[in-house]
């Protein structure tokens, strides 16, 4: 019986990438994944053989890396970022329960929200919140009414999954969900494209400014609470430390 690594590679690069995660991606036989994030990894494994399935395919992902671990090989299932945040590691248990002598060992790894907040200053620095605002798995109403009890609760927002193709109005959406519930228009709120890899930027702007905002899936946005202020340009919700 082998070995099965749940492991998230973080932002992007290899930097971003925690040391446990490293050493699993090292260990592992095979590398199993989506197509996109194993390109993540380059040519940093040439020897090691892969599996990868196109989105959509998750289910089909997870019995595989199973049955490659059943058979005695060491595999490392890998996403981006944290494989317990929106990552594979809630479907690979849902199906391990066929699998009961599978060892499995989930991998912690730097997810979108941190890794963003990072680059914005410290929006996260108190209470905070993530949803995300795609539809697919999740009805649109269950998401509202997310949204509108973390704007009540005056939680400080990572939102993942802001727009795409199909959906080009969600965040514009989600910004008048949030401004009926009470959210200033002067709230202060950032956004990060790219985190990680080629082609990152991030900036700042309103609550209000961000209704027309153009965002992407590689974009994660932050909305912040009603303490949340720029601080020589970075984004900072302050913990009360200072009295």
């Amino acid at each position: 019986m082998g070995m099965l690594y749940v492991v998230g590679l973080g932002p992007g690069k290899a930097s971003g990438r925690t040391a446990e995660a490293q050493a699993a991606l090292e260990a592992a036989d095979v590398l199993c994944g989506y197509t996109g994030y194993l390109e993540l990894l380059g040519t940093e494994f040439p020897d090691k053989e892969t599996f990868s399935t196109p989105m959509t395919g998750e289910l089909d992902r997870c019995r595989k890396a199973l049955e490659l671990a059943k058979s005695g090989k060491t595999v490392a299932l890998v996403c981006s970022g944290d494989a317990g945040v929106y990552g594979m590691a809630s479907p690979l248990l849902e199906c391990a329960e066929e699998y009961p002598d599978v060892d499995i060992e989930m991998v912690s790894g730097v997810t979108a929200a941190t890794s963003g907040a990072a680059l914005l200053g410290a929006p996260l620095g108190h209470d905070f919140c993530i949803i995300s605002l795609s539809d697919l798995l999740t009805p649109w109403e269950i998401i509202e009414n997310r949204l509108q009890a973390a704007a009540s609760a005056d939680f400080c927002i990572a939102l993942y999954n802001p727009s795409s193709r199909r959906r080009q109005d969600y965040l514009e959406r989600a910004c008048a969900i949030l401004l009926r519930s009470g959210k200033s228009p002067d709230t202060v709120c950032g956004w990060a494209r790219n985190i990680g890899r080629d082609g990152q930027t991030c900036g700042t702007c309103t609550l209000a400014e961000l209704v027309s905002f153009s965002a992407d899936m590689f974009t994660t946005i932050y909305i912040g609470s009603s303490t949340t202020r720029l601080i020589n340009g970075r984004m900072v919700t302050p913990r009360g430390y200072r009295k």
